[in-house]
C-alpha cells in the first residue's frame, strides 16, 4: 500500500502471514546415527511487517519485524517433535534511516543508523544450548555527487558480542568493523 501527500510523503506497508511445512527432512536413524532417512518435517509460522518510504525529501526509513514460531513436526526421534527449529528465534526486528541533504553546498551528503534486533535461538535440538537476544547497531556516512559516491560504513557500532550457529557450531560475529567505498557509474 502505497500513499503519495501533497508534502511528497510516500509510505509502503507489507504484512505478510505465513504457514509453510517442510517435508523430506533428513532424520538420524535412531538404529544406526550414521545413516539418515528423508522423514521428518518441520512447520513455521508466523507474521512478519514491513514498513519503507521516504517520510521527507531525503529522509528515508525501512522498517520490519517478525513473530516466528518454527518447530519439528515430525522426527524418527519423537522427543524432538515440537521442539524449536535451530537457529529460528520467536521474534526479531530492525529499523534503518538515512538522511541525503537535497540542496545547497552539501548536497549530496548523508548519514544513516540501523538497529538490529534477533532474538534468542538454540544451536541443536539434542542439547539445546541458547544463544542469547542481541541488539546491533550500524552506522554510515556518504556523499554521491553526480557519478561519484563515497561512503564509509560501520558495522557493530558498539562492539556487541553476539553468535550464530549452523547447528553444529556456535561462531563468534565481526567485532566493530569500518568499511570504506568509492564508486563510480557510468
Amino acid at each position: 500500500m502505497k500513499r503519495p501527500s501533497d508534502s511528497g510523503t510516500q509510505i509502503s506497508l507489507t504484512l505478510a502471514a505465513y504457514d509453510i511445512t517442510k517435508t523430506n527432512i533428513p532424520t538420524v536413524d535412531p538404529d544406526n546415527p550414521d545413516v539418515f532417512f528423508a522423514v521428518g518435517e518441520v512447520k513455521s509460522r508466523g507474521i512478519e511487517l514491513d514498513v519503507a518510504g521516504e517520510i521527507t525529501p531525503g529522509w528515508k526509513i525501512v522498517a520490519s519485524g517478525f513473530l516466528n514460531d518454527a518447530y519439528v513436526s515430525e522426527d524418527n526421534d519423537p522427543s524432538l517433535k515440537g521442539s524449536r527449529l535451530v537457529n529460528a528465534p520467536y521474534h526479531g526486528a530492525s529499523l534503518w534511516t538515512t538522511y541525503e541533504i537535497q540542496s545547497g553546498d552539501l548536497q549530496g551528503f548523508g548519514f544513516g543508523a540501523e538497529l538490529f534486533f534477533i532474538g534468542d535461538r538454540i544451536t541443536n535440538q539434542s542439547d539445546p544450548f541458547t544463544l542469547p537476544s542481541y541488539v546491533r547497531t550500524d552506522a554510515t556516512i556518504f556523499y554521491k555527487r553526480n557519478d561519484w559516491g563515497a561512503a564509509l560504513n560501520f558495522k557493530n557500532l558498539f562492539d556487541v558480542k553476539y553468535y550464530e550457529t549452523n547447528g553444529f557450531y556456535v561462531f563468534p560475529q565481526a567485532p566493530f568493523t569500518a568499511q570504506g567505498t568509492i564508486s563510480f557509474s557510468f
